[in-house]
């Protein structure tokens, strides 16, 4: 830093000294400066490096670490850009922070991701995490990396299954959480409905074993839509108090500083990570002890069972900070801080980054255990190859393999013949990477999801769910019959407070019952229920499941299906294909209406005959089919059967096509 200013300060006063000279007597040669224009320039350049030095510019007392958590809907997102507009961001849209294509079309977080925000003299590092519990994954990653967290809970609605979840993990980590009491400007919410939610949350704390310090939690009313949050209950604030100040004085004053040390070695945990076609792989993570500058050469290391092992050694090409919306470059960053680096081609999240002379790697963040897995393999129906660019096992399991790295919540196992057992959290978070990689031109096949089981002293355990419901009254009884048949156990039963018709049940049931119950729950309910679950426990085994789906119309016909052969398949039952899509042998082409499966011809044409006549041919009339989303036919599949994807559909088959294997491995089954 000292040279370019010197330099820069020696030609200046070279050039007036000169200029001075030469119209005395001009000189063949220049003279060098007097000694006081050297002593003005170097204390000049000391001055300049003093200002971006760690212990000025990076004052850890100045940054407040928080991560905003909350259950699915309650508001966080909306926090977030109301707070950025309130630090003077610009913001291109609503919910800004979700700048996944995915996140804006079905309106969820599905990562975290961290950005910044100036107040007052302080420097705001907020991380805005989703709300899932397919996603917990993201939520345990980042805790680490703040000293507080907001917990944003609706008003109106109370603590629900995942409200639990991530209040544990945040308690874990002896974060004193800020309550902020989201949407009270509804009209449903009042007082003493707002003071009956505080106490739930204060009884919640105290069964999770919050310490006192913790319990004494302050509580901020706010409508994120409206963007004001209030220290007291009011449902219309004055016109000076509508804005985000009162909580983000609640952060400074309640959120300790991170404890860091400016003058230790260089120590950063990595925690986010994302590629670039640039600058290569980009590592986000919170600095942990000493600084870092622009060209500092930096090693990666992990653990392994026989210690410390160093991955590979490099260079601080770029070091970058979430402003707002965008990404800045900064020339240095100091412990306590979350910045993002590039320079390393082969550390990922978990690993550490450290000086060169360090050789001690930071303990990584323990995830709880994947509950379900399913099989990805290459897509070998009659019909592969039409619609995707990426086809072959050694492709997908590249990029599952890149996926496994940057999304630590998911497992990627090789299996037989160039398939790969993929473990994640639900079938939200499964579905949504083989959404992903279908955008991204793969075709596959995909096997339904399968519970991952337990086994200690020697006795079968599978993972349970907390299951949250609200529906109308006249939905219980349905409601209740399906999820008896899933093997889930009432905990509470009781009226919603604020709401006439409505009943809340709270139940204990298995991962594996819940799998595809959604759309069901969906259809029973009329769209008017709400469902919410989070991992629980594991548990003994609670016995097979009973009857939670019906047979499926098989196709044994190749080609185009026509009108004429669905019209007399639809009293059979319900359809899942239009008239001109093409099918083949062993295809599911609707839901019989046994419990059987039925092998049908869709394919058939009329007979041509030569008698004319007007009234010969019948008007085909056909119901709109129930076409499928992919969520929809991960929960729906049997083990017997799988999903093709492509980038242009989804069909359910049977894993076996020809219908005579069919029955030999069905009478092999049973035997």
């Amino acid at each position: 830093m000292v040279g370019p200013v010197l330099r820069s300060l020696w030609s200046s006063t070279r050039n007036s000294f000169s200029s001075s000279a030469s119209s005395i007597a001009p000189k063949p040669y220049l003279l060098p400066p007097p000694a006081s224009a050297l002593a003005r320039a170097f204390s000049a350049a000391t001055a300049a490096s003093d200002a971006t030095s760690p212990s000025s510019a990076l004052n850890p007392s100045r940054l407040r670490n928080v991560a905003v958590i909350a259950h699915v809907d309650h508001g966080k997102t909306t926090l977030m850009d109301r707070l950025l507009r309130q630090c003077g961001a610009d913001i291109p849209h609503e919910r800004a922070m979700d700048s996944i294509s995915l996140e804006r079309e079905r309106g969820i977080t599905i990562a975290s991701k961290v950005t910044s925000i100036p107040w007052k003299e302080y420097e705001l590092n907020m991380v805005d995490t989703p709300g899932h519990a397919d996603f917990g994954g993201e939520v345990e990653r980042v805790v680490g990396m703040v000293e507080g967290a907001i917990l944003v809970v609706d008003a109106g609605e109370g603590p629900l299954a995942q409200t639990k979840f991530v209040l544990a993990k945040a308690l874990k980590y002896g974060l004193r959480p800020i309550l902020l009491l989201n949407k009270v400007d509804r009209p449903a919410v009042s007082e003493e409905m707002c003071n009956e939610v505080e106490s739930l949350i204060f009884d919640l704390f105290a069964n999770l074993g919050a310490s006192e310090e913790q319990l004494d939690f302050p509580v901020l009313y706010a409508s994120a839509k409206e963007g004001w949050a209030s220290t007291t209950y009011t449902k219309d604030p004055p016109a000076d108090a509508r804005n985000m100040s009162r909580l983000l004085d609640a952060i400074i004053s309640h959120v300790p500083p991170p404890t860091a040390n400016l003058e230790a070695p260089f120590q950063m945990l990595v925690s986010m990570m994302e590629r670039d076609f640039y600058l290569g792989r980009i590592l986000t993570g919170r600095v942990s002890s000493g600084s870092i500058r622009v060209g500092d050469r930096v090693h990666g290391l992990r653990h392994k069972d026989s210690g410390v092992e160093k991955i590979e050694e490099g260079k601080v090409v770029k070091l970058m900070k979430k402003k707002g919306t965008h990404m800045a470059l900064i020339d240095s960053a100091g412990a306590g801080d979350i910045v993002s680096m590039a320079g390393l081609g082969s550390p990922s999240i978990g690993h550490t980054v450290a000086n060169v002379e360090i050789m001690i790697a930071l303990p990584t963040v323990e995830l709880d255990p994947p509950t379900i897995s399913m099989t990805f393999g290459v897509n070998d129906s009659p019909l592969a190859g039409r619609d995707g660019t990426h086809l072959t096992g050694g492709k997908i399991g590249d990029r599952l393999s890149a996926e496994a790295e940057t999304n630590l919540a998911i497992n990627v196992l090789p299996g037989l013949s160039e398939s790969y057992e993929v473990q994640g959290r639900g079938e939200l978070q499964l579905g949504i990477l083989i959404e992903n990689m279908r955008r991204e031109g793969f075709e596959l096949s995909v096997s339904p999801p399968k519970v991952m089981y337990k086994t200690e002293n020697g006795q079968k355990l599978e993972p349970i769910e907390e299951v949250t419901i609200e529906v109308n009254e006249e939905h219980v009884g349905l409601v209740m019959e399906a999820l008896s048949h899933r093997r889930a156990e009432i905990v509470d039963m009781g009226p919603v407070p604020g709401s006439v018709d409505r009943t809340r049940l709270s139940l204990t049931c298995p991962s594996r019952g819940l799998v595809g119950y959604r759309s069901v729950f969906s259809s029973d309910t009329r769209g008017t229920g709400f469902m919410h679950r989070a991992f629980l426990t594991y548990e003994k085994y609670r016995g097979p499941l009973g009857n939670v789906r019906k047979g499926v119309l098989v196709s044994m016909g190749y080609g185009t299906i026509t009108a004429y052969a669905l019209m007399s398949l639809e009293p059979r039952g319900t359809l899942f294909v239009n008239p001109g899509m093409e099918t083949y042998d062993g295809m599911i082409v609707g839901e019989h209406s046994r419990d059987t499966d039925l092998d049908v011809n869709p394919v058939r044409n009329k007979e041509l005959t030569n008698v004319r006549a007007a009234s010969k041919d019948e008007n085909v009339k056909l119901a709109p089919p129930r076409l499928m989303t992919l969520e929809e036919a991960i929960g729906y599949v049997a083990s017997d059967e799988l999903i093709e994807v492509t980038p242009k559909a989804i069909r359910l088959r049977k894993k076996y096509m020809d219908v005579n294997k069919r029955k030999s491995m069905s009478k092999r089954q049973k035997e």
